[in-house]
């Protein structure tokens, strides 16, 4: 018998007219964007991608029907209320609804011990929900770091990551060192209890986390769904093959 393919959610972002100046030329009503490169990574790496929603009364049911879940970025951050912080840096761009929507979806996925990748600010989303920290601005907050915004194609690679030894993220890429695309001006500060990092840049910020609790949960700060590198096609296609148990 054919084995089944499985079904993996990706959370999206959303854009309203009335409240934002990007995305009117798509409509003037409030729409949901995703990128394509999630998307078609999935695919590609065996799975059916299936966009999820913002429908917080769906969350167990997402959940259960799900196989997987890829938790995006986007061009926003996470309220830094969140993880403790009073004042906001005057960057943040937040988003509560989406917010609220991949946590409440994030943590239920998990509690099924179903496979999760956090990707970019979906890493930030993970070590946030389990108790951690962020840099609300590296610039400001870590002036001697390296430039985190590439302004090439995503395609390209802006600096190296090194991964650190005995981790999943270790088992998958079979690499201690790899070229990485960087788009994200926040960044890790405190991991959170039940977490570890997997990864740093040469700058020593934080490129990425794993769970120690859950069997496949995985945070990277770049955006391995570019197939910068063969590295990143393992990770989507490692991701892929546990949604399947």
């Amino acid at each position: 018998m054919k084995q089944k393919k499985p079904r993996i959610g990706i959370t999206l972002d959303a854009v309203d007219p009335a409240h934002e100046k990007e995305g009117n030329w798509y409509s003037k009503m409030p729409w949901y964007a995703l990128r394509g490169r999630y998307v078609q990574s999935v695919h590609e790496a065996g799975g059916i991608p299936l966009a999820v929603p913002y429908c917080t009364d769906c969350v167990e049911d997402y959940a259960e029907s799900l196989d997987g879940l890829v938790v995006t970025g986007g061009g926003f951050d996470i309220d830094p209320s969140l993880y403790g912080c009073t004042d906001r840096h005057p960057t943040v761009k937040v988003k509560h609804n989406r917010t609220e929507f991949e946590m409440a979806l994030t943590k239920k996925v998990l509690d099924l011990d179903k496979p999760v990748l956090g990707i970019c600010g979906g890493m930030q989303l993970l070590n946030v929900l389990y108790g951690g920290s962020l840099f609300q601005h590296i610039p400001d907050e870590v002036p001697s770091a390296l430039n985190h915004i590439q302004e090439q194609d995503r395609h390209l690679h802006q600096h190296s990551v090194f991964i650190e030894s005995g981790t999943l993220l270790e088992s998958l890429v079979k690499q201690q060192k790899i070229l990485a695309n960087s788009v994200h001006h926040q960044a890790v500060k405190d991991v959170a209890p039940g977490f570890k990092i997997n990864a740093k840049a040469p700058d020593h910020l934080i490129e990425g986390i794993e769970s120690t609790d859950y069997s496949f949960c995985l945070g990277v700060q770049w955006h391995p769904e570019f197939h910068v590198s063969e590295a990143d096609q393992k990770i989507m296609e490692s991701f892929v093959r546990a949604c399947h148990a």
